[in-house]
């Protein structure tokens, strides 16, 4: 076994990157003033939309910020060529609220199932991998694809590990205070220098741990873990990639309920694999494929195997509940989508649990 040399090992190996042409930059000058948040309410005002309590729509600005909430007010806008910001009529401001609302609604909840995922992927990947090639099986070049990325890998984890012993020391406070996994290896063992998996795989981000797992070189490793999802491995790295972009949305607050994916996850040919019974309700519609819908039919997918009794369809079906006039389209959601039995099964098996 290679050894890596903590406190000497290069920090920043190089990754193999894409080469990309940068776009040309805009023309114009930025000259936009900062306006407080009583202009920026009457801004909205003179454009149509209706603020009963402007004290209270200012406390809203105040701590949501107007860049922040100000996408929102977009589908209440009467489309009249790029500069015009003109309000439906009728519009209030709550309106714009309960679609913000709603958003942070949502964003937990997937963010909820997506955590699920996560932790189910890191827990597969280490018991299949350490089984076949032991608890050190990511120090391995031989076990990856690429060596520049495994590189990167073990640079990364040797800067964490590094990192932890110029800490102050950990202390076992009482019975529920204990050292961390990663400090009681390195206080205890000096060889392997590196943690076992178990250790390593929790220092990963989930951008990290997708990358790694397209990484493995074998194919049946690969194909072990994704079946202990009811999944194919080339399914699970696509759903993976996709995980990444609305793990860091959700956890960044940005706008999830009408994004547009630009990974999206790819759609399951097999019959083995849980999914809608009326397949070409996203199939036959493209928009449908880059919204937010196929993510959430793929997310209770994986939730069918790893929790069969998870409530979290009805969690996710009362936040669309109790935001009834929150558009649907921009999610790739349509009447009736709750009816299918994919999703009419899932619900039963909460019941049941």
């Amino acid at each position: 076994m290679r050894t890596w040399g903590i406190f000497s090992f290069d920090e920043e190996p190089s990754v193999v990157r894409r080469n990309r042409v940068a776009r040309p930059r805009g023309a114009e000058t930025f000259a936009k003033p900062a306006l407080p948040h009583q202009q920026l309410l009457q801004l909205w005002s003179d454009r149509g939309l209706i603020i009963p309590d402007p004290a209270r729509a200012e406390r809203y600005l105040r701590h949501i910020g107007y860049y922040r909430l100000s996408p929102y007010t977009i589908p209440y806008q009467v489309k009249r060529g790029r500069e015009s910001h003109e309000f439906r009529d009728n519009t209030s401001f709550d309106q714009v609220l309960d679609l913000y609302v709603f958003d942070r609604q949502l964003r937990l909840v997937v963010l909820d199932a997506v955590e699920r995922v996560e932790v189910a992927v890191r827990a597969l990947v280490t018991d299949v991998m350490s089984e076949h090639a032991g608890p050190h099986w990511y120090t391995d070049p031989g076990n990856f694809i690429s060596t520049t990325k495994h590189s990167w890998l073990i640079g990364e984890v040797a800067k964490q590990s590094r990192t932890q012993l110029e800490r102050e020391p950990e202390a076992d406070v009482d019975q529920l205070n204990h050292k961390s996994a990663l400090e009681h290896y390195l206080t205890t063992y000096g060889t392997p220098e590196l943690p076992p998996s178990w250790v390593m795989m929790e220092m990963l981000t989930i951008g990290q741990l997708q990358r790694l797992f397209s990484n493995i070189r074998d194919r049946r490793w690969k194909s072990d873990v994704a079946r202990s999802l009811g999944l194919q491995a080339p399914v699970l790295e696509s759903w993976l990639k996709t995980y990444v972009r609305i793990r860091n949305i959700c956890a960044h607050h940005g706008r999830l309920w009408n994004v547009g994916l630009g990974v999206a996850p790819v759609i399951p040919k097999s019959h083995t694999i849980p999914w809608l019974t009326d397949r070409d309700m996203i199939d036959q519609h493209r928009d449908r494929q880059i919204r937010l819908y196929p993510v959430l039919v793929s997310l209770q997918s994986v939730l069918t195997s790893i929790s069969p009794g998870s409530s979290w369809c009805h969690r996710l079906k009362a936040v669309l509940d109790e935001h009834p006039d929150v558009p649907r389209r921009p999610m790739g959601l349509f009447e009736g989508w709750e009816n299918d039995p994919f999703w009419a099964e899932a619900s039963e098996r909460a019941r049941g649990r």
